[in-house]
């Protein structure tokens, strides 16, 4: 009878905890997708349009001051640092999320964040009046440490936001931001918009609109309830944030559940990524969100995209047209992160990344194959334009998305900054590695570097297949008891003993015993 009753109330939270997408919830979500992680995309790919008027602004500017013509050498480590300090700092950003959202909040993390972006925008708005090419190079980086904050502190904070039932599709919105922002900055790098000797500056500077629209708009949004009652100990501010994401004044059920993990969590205390590595209760997420984020970055997006270009010229694309083909593979990436966050919660997290994934290993091996033969198969061009859309659906839909969602889902309040940063650190460092290699690897092994992107995609296939469990529609605490059985550890469940305690004298000393048989 009692175990019937405990069901009932189980199914009644579950019922209850289902929430609805408010408009509060709804604003707040794209106001720091789009004044952050819009700003991640736009700076990946706004520099490769303008390139040629940038590298002569270079060149003008070392030949005014030093009156010699720059040496070609010279000139390409000086184009290599611009585009490589980006994730750079990118790396640098992720570094600083433990202790910035612990101590500052999420909120308040994101709109300190925006500092960097302002400054950033400034000094490459202003970098050509003052005739110097240093402070790009400095801007770059700076403006990386604001997309590492961004990449790692939005999904953290929506995550930490949504209903459960609306976790994944808020989880994938920052990522639909992102590619929004390369396709903007691919848009107006046209050479018709501001991609000419003129307009770049004003392209490089535009980054900062939106950081200062959010600096302006977000104090008015609640922070992270989870934050508040779990790391600031504050309930009825919780209570209050809760309110107003919700749209309904009985939040009690979401409470609780804040409750049961603020208590599980009291025995281990804050982790720090050190800690969180040598964790034995932590292990198999720790592995998964390295394999994910790693499969992310090595599957080769970049190398596809690097490569996009030459594909449509060799399948007789005009060359002054190839800049409208880039912007139209940037719609496809937006479209179908767009479908992934109204397909997230009806298909699952791990459909996704298996299909993502899966479709970027076949894509790779058929762009192998098609490449190789396109001068001797004439329809082997059209073949290898198919497989970059094929890679770009693929990625979209759940390799690029995905794995930030899970690192929000897999892991709790106490450990969930240290894990952000640890992800953060090798998305930010295998960008940075792909950057340096690849061109290197495109020269001793040319197409065949896809079969390298193939086995790697292949590789994370098999991990995510065996190990990664599906989250969709679970509380955190569902989650890590998952976690818990296949990291062979018992969860402290203080709350629940006490109850049953309660209920039954005697009972705690039991359920102890019968949990440590598990």
């Amino acid at each position: 009878m009692k175990l019937k009753r405990k069901e009932e109330e189980s199914s009644d939270y579950n019922e209850g905890s289902k929430g609805k997408m408010t408009l509060s919830l709804a604003l707040v979500a794209l106001l720091s997708a789009f004044g952050s992680s819009f700003q991640y995309g736009y700076n990946v790919s706004v520099i490769n349009s303008p390139a040629p008027y940038m590298q002569d602004f270079y060149n003008r500017t070392y030949f005014n001051r030093n009156g010699v013509p720059m040496d070609s050498g010279f000139q390409t480590l000086l184009w290599s640092l611009t585009v490589s300090m980006y994730p750079l700092g990118g790396l640098f950003g992720s570094l600083m999320v433990w202790p910035l959202v612990n101590n500052c909040g999420r909120k308040g993390t994101l709109l300190i964040n925006n500092l960097f972006s302002i400054a950033a925008a400034i000094l490459m708005g202003t970098s050509e009046l003052a005739k110097t090419f240093e402070v790009i190079i400095l801007s770059r980086v700076i403006i990386g440490i604001y997309a590492g904050l961004a990449s790692n502190v939005v999904p953290m904070f929506l995550g930490e936001m949504s209903p459960k039932n609306l976790r994944g599709a808020i989880g994938v919105v920052p990522q639909l931001f992102i590619t929004l922002g390369i396709l903007v900055a691919q848009i107006l790098g046209l050479n018709s918009i501001l991609g000419n000797a003129k307009g770049w500056p004003v392209l490089l500077g535009l980054t900062g609109i939106p950081s200062l629209i959010q600096l302006l708009i977000l104090p008015f949004f609640p922070e992270s309830p989870r934050y508040l009652l779990i790391q600031k100990g504050n309930e009825e501010q919780a209570r209050q944030a809760l309110r107003k994401l919700r749209g309904w004044d009985d939040v009690d059920d979401e409470i609780e559940e804040m409750r049961q993990e603020d208590q599980s969590e009291k025995e281990e205390g804050h982790f720090s990524v050190l800690s969180l590595c040598t964790f034995r209760g932590l292990r198999w997420q720790l592995i998964s969100i390295v394999v994910m984020m790693m499969g992310q970055q090595l599957s080769g997006v970049n190398a596809v995209f690097y490569y996009a270009d030459r594909i449509f010229q060799s399948a007789g694309v005009d060359n002054n047209n190839v800049q409208y083909v880039t912007v139209s593979i940037g719609a496809i990436n937006v479209v179908m992160t767009l479908i992934a966050v109204f397909i997230v919660e009806s298909l699952g997290r791990r459909i996704l990344l298996l299909a993502g994934f899966g479709l970027c290993c076949v894509s790779c091996a058929v762009l192998t194959l098609a490449l190789n033969l396109q001068t001797t198969v004439s329809w082997m061009s059209y073949l290898s334009i198919v497989c970059v859309i094929v890679y770009i659906i693929g990625h979209a839909i759940g390799a690029s998305p995905i794995p930030f969602v899970m690192i929000t889902e897999m892991f709790l309040q106490s450990s969930r900054p240290a894990a952000f940063m640890v992800g953060g650190s090798v998305h930010w460092l295998c960008n940075f590695t792909v950057g340096l290699v690849f061109l290197y690897m495109e020269a001793g092994l040319g197409p065949y570097s896809f079969l390298i992107f193939c086995a790697i995609c292949l590789a994370t296939i098999v991990y995510i297949f065996f190990i990664v469990p599906e989250t969709k529609n679970k509380t955190f605490m569902e989650i890590n008891r998952i976690m818990a059985k296949r990291n062979k550890v018992e969860i402290q469940e203080d709350k629940e003993e006490l109850k049953d305690f309660h209920i039954v004298p005697g009972r705690q000393a039991e359920k102890k015993i019968s949990s440590s048989k598990l």
